[in-house]
């Protein structure tokens, strides 16, 4: 399974228009209408990398395995979702197991797109949006809870368990994400037991008309501010321009992006501030027969990333023969590559590295 991003927003912010230029089809309906997304929405698209048709056109590779990411677009949230306002908090479970959150947020004025709450405040929207995750996750916890004082009544050891389980019962009541703790804390072991949404990295989409994406206006900078205010990340999008991205072939886009000044289309800024936010990277595999990418976090050692090819690769790990991307299209040849020293024996204690081109020797 790839990485997998919850999309959330109040209703009619440019969310199902936004899934559908992803998934490049009309997958979700998009309408001018609160609710037109009932059921979640949910899809899985490659992850964009130009490395990848390189390394196949150099190893004549029979097929190609780009790393995948899912995405998974639930109703808009309404003011007072978590009391039964609206649709949206009836499937917050959908995204209870996804890896990060994207909050899209409406940045552009148009009267002819209905705003739930009257007009465009993307401070305003945003505070919705997180008040009712944190209402939703505080009772989740509150359930959890009461079933924890029981067991900390028959066993003490418990207590210090409990009393985290309070502050984060305190911090949701005020509005405060679980994620504001620190992620050894036992409030985000907590949070992470019970698949708390606020306690997933969070990043934000701000939805804005065509100008602002080379230059962002006032409401777009306010979702900006809130991003470097919180540590996070934040991504200018259009939702109406990647619709239109969608319907054209690669070099139409290339094309229409070039005129817009941007240099990529929503997926690859999505993706990029999705692994940024998440600590991951790349390393990747070249053969006759595959040339694969792998998604692993940042740090990760040669063993733990073998193992991400399979098991049985780990617990029977020699070493890993490496050569960086670059220097791999440059040289093409393994034995060239060996010459020069390019190509290096790693063991246990390697780091991997973003780009890394790697074949993993192993004990069956």
């Amino acid at each position: 399974m790839g990485l997998s991003c919850g999309i959330v927003g109040l209703p009619n912010v440019g969310k199902s228009t936004l899934f559908n230029a992803l998934m490049r089809s009309a997958q979700a309906l998009a309408a001018n209408y609160p609710f037109a997304t009932i059921e979640p929405n949910v899809g899985e698209v490659p992850v964009p990398d130009p490395r990848l048709p390189i390394l196949v056109q150099i190893c004549e590779a029979k097929r190609v395995v780009p790393a995948t990411m899912r995405f998974v677009d639930i109703a808009g949230l309404v003011r007072g979702a978590s009391s039964g306002q609206g649709l949206g908090n009836a499937f917050l479970s959908h995204i209870r197991e996804t890896d990060a959150i994207a909050m899209v947020v409406r940045c552009f004025e148009d009267e002819n797109v209905i705003h739930v709450e009257g007009e465009a405040d993307p401070a305003r929207d945003i505070e919705i949006i997180a008040l009712e995750m944190a209402l939703a996750d505080l009772a989740s916890l509150n359930k959890r809870l009461e079933k924890l004082e029981r067991e900390a009544r028959a066993n003490p050891k418990l207590a210090e368990r409990l009393a985290a389980g309070k502050r984060l019962q305190a911090a949701l009541d005020a509005g405060t994400p679980a994620r504001s703790f620190g992620a050894d804390s036992l409030e985000m072991e907590l949070a992470r037991e019970l698949f708390l949404i606020t306690g997933k990295p969070l990043f934000y989409v701000a939805n804005v008309d065509e100008a602002q994406l080379t230059e962002l206006g006032p409401l777009g900078r306010v979702v900006f501010d809130r991003a470097a205010a919180e540590g996070s990340h934040a991504v200018a999008i259009s939702s109406k321009v990647e619709a239109e991205l969608a319907g054209l072939s690669e070099e139409e886009a290339a094309e229409y992006t070039a005129e817009l000044g941007i240099a990529s289309g929503a997926l690859d800024r999505l993706v990029v501030t999705a692994y940024e936010l998440l600590g991951l990277m790349t390393f990747l595999t070249a053969g006759e027969q595959e040339v694969r990418a792998w998604t692993i976090d940042r740090g990760t050692k040669a063993p733990q990333a073998a193992g991400k090819i399979h098991s049985d690769i780990e617990r029977g790990f020699i070493r890993a023969e490496i050569v960086s991307y670059d220097d791999y299209v440059e040289h093409k040849n393994l034995e060239t590559l060996r010459s020069l020293g390019k190509l290096r024996s790693e063991g246990k204690d390697y780091v991997m590295q973003e780009g890394d081109v790697v074949n993993f020797r192993f004990n069956v």
